[in-house]
């Protein structure tokens, strides 16, 4: 175990030396490993390695450390672990909410009350809690990995599903009876026909006191248990990836039937201050199709994140009618939390979501907001004294992007089931400028791109993303989906949708001008038109029963409501009736009315509208 000593500090990056004793006795540190800094033993990070000697002759190492980096001083001590900056993968991870380096931050109050603390050091998941446990393995079974050997309802939504670690294979020694075990405890054996290097990738939980089995391992086989440890900056391997081709229904209609998201893929929504980047991406969480929310809070405010805790706990899964805490899985580093715990936050959530993907579940991951995780980037790479590029930012920013957003992704996993992780994450370009490089950098990964307008936001239309700015990718990978659940009209009628607002665009260029009387009937109407569709369609009220979440069935009704009134309308002044007569009738405001109207669970009621619109509208002109 390699050990060195502080000389310089710098905010969260220290240099290091690195003993020449620990160098000839062949202990060196390693890039990526994780390192215990000072008499509080503080959690660091070797970022940096330098095979060239000090003044004293030692080789060195730049540190960046996760916790407060007050009251260190030159000559402390830093003391290697041995393994990478990992996060414990078990049952007790959903339905809590943990700091961004996976430690509890329930337990992290117990230790140290409002405020973290220097040094606390906490159990990642509760070792003494049982879990009932069945396994689906027997003595003697080939071991694979990814292998599902056992199970245990870990949320009334989520069945845990306990698997082989990635790098285990070889034959089941012993497997346990069914009954009660904590996360430590040796539950199989696995006699391993694998030679994986055991510091990287651990099947079992580092600095965690494990309970001693009453069937010794030999040393040739390997312990597994409900838990086990994976490093954060490495991506769990898969067997295949596959096509994203079928679309996560959020409830939100603008995204659902404008600009959709497959599942498995990568979104990004910009905006600018209080345009409702955070709310949309509340919105998303609570309402979504997927089996399990991952919640990243990325350097925001601490007020959004109690937010998010006081109003999940308090909401009804619409899928199960059960708390939707029992599918939610929160990170919260918050701005006045350590910058470089910040950048790591975010390599957590996904490694916490590529594990239940692993198990065959539907992940939906929300980081909020990937700028501040940028500008986390910026500052440690200020201290390191790195060359800067645009803006201040670091040169490697857009690689560090892509390799976040590429962890998405529909898979088969190495147990045959599939999975997916979708990745949405919010931008907050300075000044609500989208030239800006996160941005721009950001564009060249995401698929979907919900951009958020501040003129929208101010006339209180929300969500304020402006279709005329925005596009998702999906649509021809998911049109066989859409076509089979839906019908083929659905994707004419989006385009419709699209047209309308885009020809009404276009108007008002002139209606600005000159006013709308200047303009012929048929483009009076598709003025008309288009405000039914952004009032009645596009807006929604996140505080109203009905219309906080709209299933998939009920706005495709919607929308062919909106379109049958606008055909309906343009037959009649294709027969001479003035557009002045169609205004007169009540029968726009009546549409717009529909979605606080007809239930949710009622969605037949839309059918009464087609009748009411041809009531309601005059005769045909003679």
């Amino acid at each position: 175990m390699a050990t060195g000593k502080i000389f310089g500090i710098n905010g969260p990056v220290l240099d290091i030396t690195i003993s020449s004793n620990d160098t000839a006795k062949g202990s060196f540190f390693r890039m990526s490993e994780m390192v215990l800094v000072g008499d509080e033993r503080l959690i660091g990070e070797i970022i940096a390695l330098d095979g060239s000697t000090a003044n004293n002759g030692s080789s060195t190492a730049v540190v960046q450390v996760f916790e407060d980096t007050t009251g260190l001083k030159p000559g402390m001590d830093v003391i290697g672990t041995g393994s990478q900056l990992s996060v414990t993968l078990g049952p007790g991870i959903v339905a809590n909410i943990f700091d961004g380096i996976e430690r509890p931050l329930k337990s992290i109050e117990q230790s140290s009350g409002m405020f973290i603390g220097q040094g606390i050091h906490v159990d990642n998941l509760d070792t003494q809690k049982k879990w009932p446990t069945h396994f689906l393995a027997r003595t003697g079974d080939i071991a694979e990995p990814g292998m599902i050997f056992a199970q245990t309802q870990e949320t009334v939504s989520i069945m845990h599903r306990v698997m082989v670690p990635p790098n285990v294979s070889g034959v089941f020694t012993f497997v346990a009876d069914d009954g009660e075990y904590t996360i430590v405890d040796d539950i199989a054996f696995v006699k391993s026909d694998t030679n994986a290097d055991s510091d990287d990738n651990d099947a079992g939980i580092a600095s965690l006191e494990f309970n001693e089995s009453d069937t010794p391992a030999a040393d040739d086989r390997v312990p597994l248990r409900l838990a086990q440890r994976w490093p954060i900056r490495v991506p769990r391997p898969v067997k295949r990836r596959m096509t994203v081709n079928r679309p996560l229904i959020t409830g939100q209609r603008i995204i659902d039937t404008l600009f959709p998201i497959g599942k498995g893929g990568m979104a990004a929504i910009p905006g600018g201050f209080g345009t409702g980047k955070t709310m949309t991406q509340h919105q998303l969480a609570k309402w979504s199709d997927a089996d399990l929310i991952v919640y990243i809070g990325c350097g925001e405010r601490g007020n959004e994140m109690t937010e998010v805790l006081e109003d999940f706990s308090h909401l009804k899964d619409p899928r199960t009618g059960l708390s939707l805490m029992d599918r939610t899985i929160l990170i919260a580093n918050t701005s006045n939390m350590p910058v470089a715990a910040r950048e790591a936050s975010i390599y957590t959530g996904v490694s916490i979501a590529e594990y239940y993907r692993d198990m065959g579940y539907h992940v939906a991951m929300m980081a909020d907001s990937t700028s501040r995780w940028a500008e986390a980037l910026r500052e440690l790479s200020g201290r390191l004294e790195e060359m800067p590029a645009e803006e201040g930012f670091p040169a490697y920013l857009s690689s560090r992007l892509s390799s976040f957003y590429e962890r998405a992704g529909y898979v088969t996993t190495l147990n045959g089931s599939e999975g997916s992780i979708t990745v949405i994450g919010a931008v907050s370009p300075q000044g609500a400028d989208f030239s800006e490089p996160v941005t721009q950098n950001t564009k060249r990964f995401v698929r979907v791109f919900w951009a958020l307008d501040r003129s929208l936001a101010y006339a209180r239309h929300f969500p304020a993303i402006q279709w005329l700015t925005s596009y998702s990718e999906y649509m021809d990978d998911m049109e066989n989906w859409y076509v089979e659940h839906v019908g083929r009209e659905f994707l004419s009628h989006r385009q419709e949708i699209l047209k309308i607002l885009y020809e009404e665009s276009n108007l008002m260029e002139i209606v600005k001008l000159l006013g709308s009387d200047v303009l012929p009937d048929s483009q009076q109407l598709t003025l008309e038109i288009a405000r039914v569709i952004r009032l009645g369609y596009v807006q929604q009220n996140a505080y109203h029963s009905f219309d906080t979440y709209v299933p998939f069935e009920k706005q495709v009704k919607m929308m062919e409501v909106v379109l049958y009134l606008s055909d309906r309308c343009r037959k009649l002044l294709s027969s001479g009736l003035p557009f002045k007569a169609l205004k007169q009738s009540n029968i726009f405001e009546r549409v717009i009315a529909i979605k606080f109207d007809v239930p949710n669970d009622q969605p037949e009621k839309l059918n009464d509208y087609f009748k009411e619109i041809d009531k309601s509208l005059p005769k045909a002109a003679d």
